[in-house]
């Protein structure tokens, strides 16, 4: 079915439409938390790129990539139509990650990115997460 809309409109309307975040992936990855009993992480913490997950005690910030988003080089695939905005968009996208963890970096805090697949196989990133918060 075509569109509706002009090309116009319908990017006006797209950008209007605000992200909330992976809620299946950041409920996914709350449960996991819970299950390995790991305490004093915060959400919605206001830091550069809006992590999606603060442990502000030891300086941690964890970002929860979505495999389509950032580009995964294992599981990440891009649309067939309309190839150079998307590669585009997913240059764009990893470029900002980049700055983020930098500037994150430069300012003290450990950085912690996770691909949205990982959580399938929790028990790597288990022992990634707890060695991260044992450094001080």
């Amino acid at each position: 079915m075509a569109d509706v809309h002009t090309p116009t409109q319908r990017s006006y309307n797209m950008s209007r439409i605000r992200s909330r975040g992976n809620k299946t992936t950041e409920k996914l990855f709350v449960e996991l938390l819970k299950e390995w009993r790991i305490t004093g992480w915060r959400r919605h913490y206001c830091l550069p790129g809006r992590p999606d997950f603060v442990f502000s005690k030891a300086r941690v910030a964890i970002f929860v990539d979505g495999c389509f988003w950032h580009h995964c080089p294992r599981c990440g695939f891009a649309p067939s139509s309309n190839r150079r905005y998307w590669r585009a968009k997913f240059a764009r996208n990893r470029k900002r990650d980049k700055e983020v963890t930098r500037t994150l970096k430069q300012r003290g805090w450990k950085v912690l990115r996770v691909w949205e697949h990982e959580l399938n196989r929790p028990n790597r990133f288990e022992m990634r997460l707890r060695a991260l918060l044992c450094r001080r």
